[in-house]
């Protein structure tokens, strides 16, 4: 990962750890891959039940990308970057 602005890492990883518990219900988990501070787009990659679920694009827009911009409005975008 680039040198990022450690605030801005830090929101996100809360953004995440807040959404955790909720993936984990279901047999999966979130990572941060990365954070472009030049195109305010943060890297993820969703993890075990999570890999294969049909509804994990509903979930990464409307749990995950709606819970980050709640720490870091600044962020414009997040996708998953599959393994």
């Amino acid at each position: 990962m680039t040198t990022v602005n450690k605030e801005l890492k830090n929101n996100v990883e809360k953004a995440l750890e807040e959404i955790r518990p909720f993936l984990r219900g279901d047999g999966g988990d979130i990572s941060l891959i990365e954070i472009d501070e030049e195109t305010n787009i943060v890297k993820v990659q969703l993890e075990g039940a999570c890999v294969g679920c049909s509804v994990n694009q509903m979930t990464l827009k409307s749990g995950v990308e709606m819970t980050i911009k709640k720490y870091a409005p600044q962020i414009q975008k997040v996708v998953n970057i599959e393994s």
